[in-house]
């Protein structure tokens, strides 16, 4: 092949109480890329279409992770990069993992597949050190293997796929507001207590094991942030209403999806996850604030060829 398309999901990171570390992709939502080897050395930028984002490749999330990826590749030539963006900048549902996760996926479908998904994420986290000046990995793993994702250690880079149970559903609201990720993560704290990190590190362990077990009582158990949430949802207008209201017509935990400003509910089966939307469209309607409301189950693939 010397040119593909693909498609790049949106993606839920943190998931409440995995900060930095969990992460699932979703169905619906989702960037597009073209792909195209060429003679010339390098990564290019061609056209972005959607968003109005940087061309320069040092400047593109995906052109850094491209060179990243480009010089540990055995390969002369480099690559020209269209993107077409359907994931708003800012989000909080790993816009800039998208492009990162989506520019070293086809790159590497187009050498052969000489690097493993693991080396992938290690690459496309350069982009996110672009977008949010931190290198994580809990939005471009989910991409890149699709499913949920632990990323169990970052040195070295540790990436565990997790099972996703059949029922579950994804619901993001997405007011339209920008909250930059790095803006988010200066005003985290840097230190916490040992009582609340015991809380927190049980909750990702019920919510990891839920998930194996396809428990969805101990999923919603373990759906709570005590860390992060308090700091980070004052950012969002209306989020407690957002949250409580989610829970009473029947999602089993809401949070915030990544930095926000998007919302997130995961729900059992995909008629709770239909009025959990109705719900949060009903908050959100009286304010003055224009809004996106997603729904999804969990897509298992992550980035695939769509011609």
């Amino acid at each position: 092949m010397e040119s593909i398309k693909v498609f790049c999901p949106a993606t839920i990171a943190n998931i409440s109480c995995g900060f930095d570390v969990l992460g699932a992709a979703l169905d619906t939502v989702g960037d597009e890329m073209i792909v195209a080897k060429t003679a010339e050395k390098g990564i290019r930028i061609t056209k972005i279409i959607g968003q109005d984002l940087p061309l320069e490749t040092e400047k593109n999330v995906a052109g850094v992770a491209g060179l990243a990826l480009l010089a540990q590749a055995k390969y002369d030539g480099g690559f020209d990069i269209e993107i077409h963006k359907n994931i708003k900048p800012g989000s909080g549902i790993g816009s800039s993992a998208a492009s990162s996760a989506g520019a070293v996926w086809a790159m590497n479908a187009l050498l052969g597949k000489p690097f493993s998904p693991s080396e992938l994420v290690g690459f496309a986290m350069q982009g996110e050190k672009v977008a949010s000046q931190v290198a994580h990995a809990d939005n471009v793993a989910p991409a890149l293997f699709g499913g949920f994702t632990l990323v169990r250690s970052y040195k070295p880079l540790d990436i565990v796929p997790l099972p996703t149970p059949e029922e579950l559903y994804a619901t993001v609201i997405h007011p339209q507001i920008e909250v930059k990720t790095s803006d988010s993560r200066n005003i985290l704290k840097t230190k916490i207590t040992l009582k609340d990190g015991i809380q927190q590190w049980g909750n990702l362990g019920g919510l990891v094991a839920g998930l194996f077990r396809s428990d969805y009582e101990l999923i919603g158990r373990s759906l709570q942030d005590i860390i992060v949430e308090p700091i980070r949802s004052i950012l969002i207008p209306s989020f407690e209403d957002i949250k409580i209201t989610a829970m009473q017509v029947g999602a089993l935990g809401c949070g915030i999806s990544g930095s926000g400003p998007s919302v997130f509910a995961l729900s059992k089966g995909k008629a709770n996850a239909e009025r959990v939307a109705d719900q949060m469209k009903k908050v959100y309607q009286p304010l003055d604030i224009d809004f996106d409301i997603h729904i999804s189950s969990i897509n298992q693939q992550g980035i695939k060829i769509i011609s």
